[in-house]
């Protein structure tokens, strides 16, 4: 009764403030006929759904006024000239820079009249295999090929030429290979620790596998009656989120790093909203072989009830090994973390099994149920798929899942163990010269490499110059060494320390020396505002994969005066 009556004065006061207020309306309507009332409702609703439209989009009121002012800037006579003609340079500079376009000198562009003998076909093989100056046999290109073990090759070939016309869309007609990939996904949920109800799917690829989980989420979302969903994802994490957000109409939120090249957790907890669908780290990031603390982040995911992914995408099938081969990493990753509910990990990479294999895991079944795709009503029958593709090659099924069968806990202990010691060597090394640093705290198989006293791009120039090939990164510049089984072959290591410390002994004779070929279309790549422009040059490099021209000219990187 007491706290009611305390109540009284502010009833009164709100009172008196909703009678001047629906006054003043009043007074405003005052002498308007009926008709312009709801002329006038009707025009205020309309600009106001409008303007809700207008203002909450997947993509930032911010970003779609940059967008739209470099747009109108382009189209300015003389301004837009100017533009364009950088635009052609580097066009040039990115077409002249593809290696694999250099020396060709004619296509087929039309099938054969008469089909080529097997002998024929076989030796055109092996004129295209022999194909490129990169030798990864040598251990000198990052990650890539992951093991190029003679023996497995073999067994590989076996396996699909035992498989080779085989197709999980039909488990009636080939139930061996139904059995085979239920195996490979429940090894994996066994690896990652996960429950009884633990499940997934097998895809072609760690980009498909995180399509299918973003997928599952929005879907998830859906349902909760979240109209636009938004996922909170590190600018560490791989582009295959983007790319998801791209295809499923996501709002992709990117959270900040720290200086130890983690995702900024608490920047996460502050973006999380009433449309939040995903959380996301990874385990280890690609470019800085970080893992992010995914333990924090999976208390955000229990505190807020919000699905968590951990794109383990990478080093997935490295990590799951370390404790047993001497590594135990400072922090559990997997379905051990209450909170986590996908893990997304590559098969063909430290999984060891060729091109086109990948798991997406799920904590429980209610979360892949939201993965499928069931067409009921479909005049062709009811059609249903658990991934992106319909018919899938039954034939990279088999072989992952003889991969795995072949090697064993064992064979992936050594290998791990192999492959931390090769890195922490390389690490202690390269953190002995002092013109160049490593970036953050890795504590897996990715080196990334970055200077203050010199252009990096510089440093990849010089390496590719004496053969070597390594991932060239932005924001910040820096170049990075994913280390496979190939690199703990003898001396490669040491050759790969040796060329770095001689690169860098030239490269400091002459420090003002500009950089060239690709790693300088990088360089200007990130000081250009308009992102836009960024994306129009890459996709020269997608039109120069399906090229059948053969090229004109042909340019050399500073530092790499030719291909050796």
């Amino acid at each position: 009764m007491v706290f009611q009556d305390a109540l009284i004065p502010y009833k009164e006061i709100l009172q008196m403030y909703w009678e001047k207020a629906t006054g003043f309306v009043n007074a405003q309507c005052d002498g308007l006929e009926p008709w312009q009332l709801i002329g006038l409702t009707l025009s205020s609703t309309l600009i106001g759904v409008w303007l809700h439209g207008f203002l909450f989009q997947s993509e930032s009121l911010a970003s779609r006024t940059k967008k739209q002012f470099f747009k109108l800037l382009r189209k300015m006579p003389f301004v837009g000239a100017i533009i364009q003609k950088k635009i052609d340079e580097a066009l040039n500079d990115v077409t002249s820079s593809l290696s694999f376009l250099k020396d060709e000198k004619d296509y087929i562009k039309g099938l054969p009249e008469q089909g080529m003998s097997q002998p024929e076909v076989l030796k055109k093989m092996k004129e295209y295999s022999s194909k490129g100056d990169v030798r990864w046999q040598d251990g000198k290109v990052s990650g890539t090929v992951y093991s190029g073990e003679e023996k497995l090759t073999h067994l590989l070939v076996k396996v699909y030429e035992e498989f080779a016309w085989s197709n999980p869309l039909h488990p009636d007609i080939f139930p061996g290979l139904r059995k085979m990939e239920a195996e490979v996904v429940r090894v994996a949920c066994t690896l990652f620790n996960g429950g009884p109800n633990s499940c997934g799917a097998m895809t072609s690829g760690g980009t498909e596998s995180i399509l299918m989980a973003c997928k599952a989420y929005r879907d998830l979302a859906y349902e909760r009656g979240i109209k636009q969903p938004e996922m909170l994802v590190p600018v560490s994490a791989h582009a295959a989120f983007d790319k998801a957000a791209h295809y499923f109409g996501l709002k992709l939120i990117h959270i900040p790093l720290t200086k130890a090249m983690e995702v900024d957790v608490q920047a996460m907890r502050r973006a999380i909203s009433k449309n939040t669908a995903m959380l996301v780290c990874s385990a280890p990031q690609f470019p800085h072989g970080i893992m992010d603390p995914i333990e924090e982040v999976a208390e955000l995911a229990v505190k807020y009830k919000i699905p968590f992914h951990v794109d383990a995408c990478l080093g997935g099938f490295l990590i799951a090994f370390m404790d047993k081969a001497g590594f135990p990493l400072k922090h559990p990753f997997d379905f051990r973390v209450k909170g986590v509910t996908s893990i997304s990990a590559d098969t063909h990479k430290y999984g060891y099994a060729p091109k086109g294999s990948s798991v997406v895991l799920y904590s429980d079944k209610k979360y892949r149920s939201y993965q499928f795709f069931i067409a009921p009503d479909w005049q062709g029958g009811i059609y249903a798929s658990p991934s992106v593709a319909g018919s899938r090659p039954g034939g990279i099924i088999a072989a992952c899942w003889a991969t795995l069968m072949h090697i064993g806990e064992s064979g992936y202990v050594e290998a791990t163990k192999r492959i931390i010691k090769t890195a922490r060597f390389i690490e202690s090394e390269l953190r002995k010269i002092d013109s160049i640093f490593i970036l953050g705290k890795p504590e897996v198989s990715v080196l990334s490499i970055g200077s203050d006293t010199f252009d990096i791009y510089r440093l990849s120039n010089f390496l590719a110059a004496k053969g070597w090939n390594l991932n060239v990164l932005q924001f910040p510049s820096s170049i990075h060494l994913c280390i496979t089984q190939l690199h703990t072959k003898p001396g490669v290591a040491e050759q790969f320390l040796k060329d770095v410390k001689d690169s860098i002994e030239d490269i400091m004779k002459d420090l003002s020396a500009k950089t060239t070929g690709m790693g300088a279309i990088y360089g200007m790549a990130q000081s250009v505002p308009d992102r836009s422009l960024v994306a129009e040059i890459s996709q020269a490099y997608l039109d120069g994969l399906y090229s059948t021209d053969v090229p004109c000219s042909e340019k050399h990187m500073n530092g790499s005066p030719s291909h050796h």
